[in-house]
This record gives structure tokens, sequence and C-alpha cells, in this order.
């Protein structure tokens, strides 16, 4: 599905890791869900990606994650308790993972961080 008028790889899932630099914010620990919060900066195109992972040991197919655009501006200020806010404030963003059922697709809205 095309999520821009973008060309770039980094705008179509699957994603591979190898295409991106990484800079690690942390860890949510809000409603003990510990999820997993990084920027991810596409190595072709400099696009800035919000991710936020979490998954649920105790519960199959519980594994979600979601991704976004973030402005550069809003780096410098991003924690990992206000990620999930940022995504929800997008226009749309990508859902992936063993709960969705899928390694990418786009979404808008309220993000499922929670069991």
């Amino acid at each position: 599905m095309l999520s821009t008028q973008n060309t770039c790889l980094c705008h179509y899932p699957p994603f591979s890791a190898s295409d991106f630099s990484l800079m690690v914010l942390g860890v949510d620990t809000t409603n003990g869900r510990y999820g997993d919060v990084k920027v991810e900066v596409c190595r072709q195109c400099k696009t800035s990606w919000l991710s936020y992972l979490v998954e649920y040991e105790a519960f199959p197919n519980s594994a979600r994650w979601y991704r976004g655009i973030i402005e550069k501006d809003d780096i410098e200020s991003m924690s990992p308790e206000k990620a999930p806010q940022y995504l929800e404030g997008l226009a749309w963003y990508f859902v992936g993972g063993s709960h969705f059922g899928t390694n990418g697709k786009i979404e808008k809205g309220k993000v499922f961080l929670d069991i």
C-alpha cells in the first residue's frame, strides 16, 4: 500500500533494520507495559521514524509495533512516555506484529498498547 508519495523503501513494509540508523529513547513503563521506544532514521532518504514496540510474554500474539514519522524538531523533547500520544496525533502511522497479524499496514488514531 502506498503510504505517501515518497518512493523510498522506508515507506513500504516490510521494513529492514539494516536500512535505518538507531537512536534508543528508552522504555515506557506506563501501566507496566515496558514498551521499547526509539527513533529510526532512514539511511537513504533521512526520514525520521518514531518506533514503539511492546510484547506481553504471557499472552500469545500480543506483540505490536507502531511506526510514524517524527519531525526532527520533536526528537529532542521526545520521551518514551510521550510516544503513544505523539503517534496518535499523526495523520497516519504503520502498525504491525502478531497482535495485528501483519508485517505493516497503515492506521491512524488511537494506539492500543495495553492488554
